[in-house]
């Protein structure tokens, strides 16, 4: 969520002065190979000796140095290399050493965070595979069943059968959709066609659109995104002109999302606010999306906006919704990251408290 560096970062070391670094290090044996050297021979000029023992002397304390200089720092590069092939074969379980102090060891902290962030993929790409498949599997099932015994004379092609093919239908489009929006998600910035819009009329017609979804799927119990019609939707705008410049497709996705979440995890004849507030600079847009469900514990905080998350309480739906695909709050975070703005969980003293900022005039071009 935060998006800034870490105290572990290690952007934080790039261009810093480091007491122990590789070029200190290759610096120091040059000075000391150039000191053993010249003191053996002031000994030899002292003493007497022949010139062809103080240079054998010479060179074979330098390549002790030089041998153990080398040494520490082949070893780790050694260790990166294994993790590194570990890596590349699919075991991203492996770690460098992070114990230097220098350049070596910058370069382990990268590999390190680099195998964190293969590993969080790799996760999701399974997790993605398995929700997928969990996700159509019920509504293909149901559709062929219902097929299957049209087919077979169990049953007749009226209209309360055809009725049932028809949500089994409708909940594939709502998945595929749900893939569409993460392909687009993940194919980058989409070009934002951005405009002047009132924002009350806009975000009331958000509302009661998600009202009208929700009571027709549920006067079909088609399941779906949600189908709570006893939670209460509350519009809050402040002044009541208030205008926005934003791409409202966009918005609209952000809102509806966000609204979604909020009502599954409402109480029984809960209260979903959604408050919109003027931003500080031209036409930006404060937007305060606001329940009155068990809320998100601060350790789960930064996962909120994670795709295929569907949060760690116990029983986070109300009834009348299922768990979804866990990819809305992604997808409200994108959108929302392609006008330049921010989004995130805010203190609340009950239920879960989302606040999401637009720029506005401001943010990135379209």
């Amino acid at each position: 969520m935060s998006g800034a560096d870490g105290p572990g970062d290690p952007g934080e070391s790039w261009g810093k002065v480091r007491p122990f670094s590789v070029k200190t290090k290759l610096g120091a044996l040059v000075v000391v190979s150039v000191l053993i050297t010249t003191g053996l021979s002031v000994i030899a000029v002292h003493t007497k000796t022949e010139l062809r023992f103080i240079t054998v002397f010479s060179m074979i304390a330098t390549l002790l140095i030089t041998q153990f200089v080398a040494h520490s720092l082949t070893a780790p590069l050694d260790e990166m290399n294994a993790v590194a092939r570990s890596i590349s074969h699919g075991d991203y379980t492996r770690r460098v050493s992070e114990n230097r102090r220098d350049e070596l060891g910058d370069l382990a902290q990268t590999i390190n965070v680099m195998a964190d962030e293969l590993e969080a993929q790799d996760r999701q790409r399974k997790e993605l595979v398995a929700n997928v498949s969990h996700e159509l599997r019920t509504p293909i099932a149901g559709l062929r069943a219902v097929l299957e015994n049209v087919v077979d004379g169990i049953a007749e092609a009226d209209p309360e059968t055809m009725r049932t093919a028809l949500k089994q239908t409708e909940r594939l489009g709502r998945l595929v959709e749900t893939l569409l929006d993460l392909s687009r998600l993940d194919n980058g910035v989409v070009p934002l066609r951005k405009r002047r819009f009132e924002v009350w009329p806009y975000l009331s017609g958000v509302l009661k659109e998600s009202n009208m979804v929700a009571s027709a799927r549920a006067a079909m119990g088609s399941g779906g995104t949600h189908t709570r019609t006893d939670v209460h939707l509350h519009l809050d705008v402040s002044p009541p002109e208030l205008t926005a410049h934003a791409d409202p497709e966009r918005i609209h996705q952000v809102v509806a999302n966000l609204i979604d979440n909020a009502v599954k995890h409402s109480p029984p004849h809960g209260r979903v606010t959604v408050k919109a507030r003027r931003g500080p600079l031209p036409e930006s847009l404060e937007l305060e999306i606001l329940d009155e469900g068990p809320g998100i514990p601060r350790s789960e905080w930064h996962r909120v906006f994670e795709r295929f998350n569907r949060g760690a309480v116990r029983r986070p739906h109300g009834p009348g919704s299922d768990g979804g695909t866990g990819l809305g709050l992604a997808i409200a975070r994108w959108a929302v990251d392609l006008h330049g703005g921010r989004i995130g969980v805010a203190e609340s003293e009950r239920g879960c408290r989302i606040l999401v900022t637009l720029p506005g005039e401001s943010s990135v071009p379209s």
